[in-house]
């Protein structure tokens, strides 16, 4: 089968990675608009199975006859687009998968349900780290308890070597991390879905490897989580990963309002928002090596007896591959869903996110085909109040 990524970037080139070492893909398509992007993608990556080219995904009468065929569209740029990509992949006859972000509308959602309903073609949002493998391992966690109650998840992205002031450098865009420190955050408590503000909850992680970690609320992308697991569990605390005084620098920039879309004056049209994004793209971007730590606690019983249920990763960058472990947690996901999706292995179709849609022991054992181990520990209660 045919598969085709659109984008050349981080994630994207993760993804192409992935899917040329499959089997079940004969073809694999890498689009990207930027020239220097695709330069820089085409110097690094040769494989028989590839192909790239240079078109923008918002060109779509350009880009019909290259991915006409396709069995998945793979989505790695903007989450803005991705209603229209969405659409775009259903009616040429393709599944649709993107990394998920704040850009599909209800009345979008919608319509993209309906339409992929009637064509029986999947459009799977949010697939790769969060949301994506940490929806997957919250149902996988779930799935083994009965009477489960309550689910904690700690999920970040930080430098093995960090660097003082602020110990993070940029996995992703500057607009995402803006984003995500901006906007509330999704938690269930006694079973309804609420909000908390971004920054707010500090507490301490101890992370074997890593040492301690601070976890805070921030946008990560969990928001349909909390509506998946609205009567399923009573309560849902989702918080970001950084090392120790990230939040409260962070906290600091923002209060001072370094990050609202003001105009800096009446001669320009730059924001403080803008000038802050450029600043954060100087003093943190750049390569790096990194780690990505997801961990999973679900409350519940097992064979009668009360107790935590704990899934954790803890992957680093991989020096074979130079691939960063940001890079293998998010593309690799994405890749999975894509195989998936275009083998059939899922029946019907229709628009919802992974945890809804795809198996949950198929992608996380294709994950550890490529060496994203997670860990499996179950802990009686007992044990955790005397500890």
């Amino acid at each position: 089968m045919k598969i085709s990524v659109l984008g050349a970037g981080a994630i994207g080139s993760a993804v192409a990675y992935d899917l040329c070492r499959r089997d079940a893909v004969a073809r694999v398509q890498v689009c990207e608009a930027r020239p220097a992007t695709l330069r820089s993608y085409r110097a690094a990556h040769a494989h028989p199975k590839l192909r790239t080219y240079q078109t923008d995904a918002r060109d779509t009468a350009t880009l019909e006859p290259i991915v006409a065929g396709s069995a998945c569209i793979v989505s790695c740029v903007g989450p803005e687009h991705s209603a229209r990509l969405a659409r775009f992949a259903l009616d040429l006859g393709a599944h649709f998968v993107d990394l998920g972000g704040r850009g599909m509308d209800a009345e979008a959602a919608e319509g993209l349900s309906e339409l992929a309903e009637r064509r029986q073609h999947w459009a799977v949002t949010g697939v790769g780290l969060a949301p994506g493998l940490v929806n997957l391992l919250v149902m996988r966690a779930l799935d083994g308890l009965e009477a489960p109650s309550a689910v904690r998840v700690r999920v970040g992205d930080v430098p093995t070597y960090p660097r003082e002031p602020f110990g993070y450098r940029l996995a992703h865009s500057a607009e995402k991390l803006l984003d995500d420190y901006t906007h509330p955050v999704a938690v269930l408590r006694d079973g309804v879905v609420t909000s908390r503000e971004p920054l707010t909850g500090l507490e301490t992680v101890e992370v074997e490897g890593l040492g301690t970690m601070e976890a805070f609320y921030a946008g990560a992308g969990l928001d349909a989580l909390a509506e998946t697991l609205a009567g399923r569990v009573q309560h849902l605390d989702a918080k970001t990963l950084r090392y120790p005084g990230h939040a409260a620098q962070m906290k600091f920039m923002i209060d001072l309002g370094l990050a609202d879309t003001t105009s800096l004056d009446v001669r320009t049209h730059l924001t403080y928002r803008d000038v802050l994004l450029r600043r954060l793209r100087k003093r943190l971007g750049g390569a790096y090596q990194d780690a990505v730590v997801v961990r999973v606690e679900a409350e519940g019983v097992r064979d009668g007896v009360p107790g935590t249920r704990t899934f954790e990763i803890v992957d680093l960058f991989d020096e074979a591959s130079g691939m960063s472990a940001m890079q293998r947690c998010t593309g690799f996901p994405a890749a999975a869903a894509a195989v998936v999706l275009g083998n059939r292995e899922v029946a019907g179709g229709g628009l919802g996110t992974a945890e809804n849609v795809l198996p949950v022991e198929r992608v996380l054992g294709m994950l550890a085909e490529n060496g994203i181990e997670i860990a499996d520990r179950w802990r009686p209660a007992l044990q955790a109040h005397v500890a």
